[in-house]
């Protein structure tokens, strides 16, 4: 099928063994919710162990960053290896040639991000302890 006869036909896509009738419902199944598209950001500058995303988005918890780390790996957007050659093993994720073509959709969310709290005056500035 090409790209216009999915605008003609408007087919069904099926993501997850759900139907979805537009294809930015079947990429929000992807990539969508509240942390997804942070992870995935958080790893378009190369390979990350699990506590450096931890460390990195430190509101999420460990449970939901595991979750949401198995389903990106299960879509296929991320990639997962253990090094296991010495002790303590290892994990990376890293995004995979599939999540890389989402980079422009998610460099254009942290723009509008940037945008819209400029836009409402939103930045909160904490001054560091000495």
């Amino acid at each position: 099928m090409t790209r216009e006869e999915v605008f003609e036909k408007k087919p069904m896509i099926k993501v997850h063994d759900k139907l979805f009738p537009c294809p930015t419902s079947a990429a929000m199944e992807m990539i969508g919710g509240k942390w997804k598209s942070v992870i995935l950001t958080h790893l378009i500058d190369g390979n990350k162990r699990y506590n450096e995303l931890r460390k990195e988005i430190p509101i999420i918890t460990e449970r939901t960053l595991s979750l949401q780390l198995k389903q990106l790996e299960e879509d296929g957007l991320i990639s997962r290896k253990v090094f296991t050659k010495k002790p303590p093993l290892k994990v990376v994720y890293s995004l995979t040639p599939f999540g890389k073509t989402a980079i422009p959709v998610l460099m254009s969310i942290v723009e509008w991000g940037i945008s819209s709290a400029f836009e409402k005056d939103a930045f909160v500035v904490f001054e560091e302890e000495k």
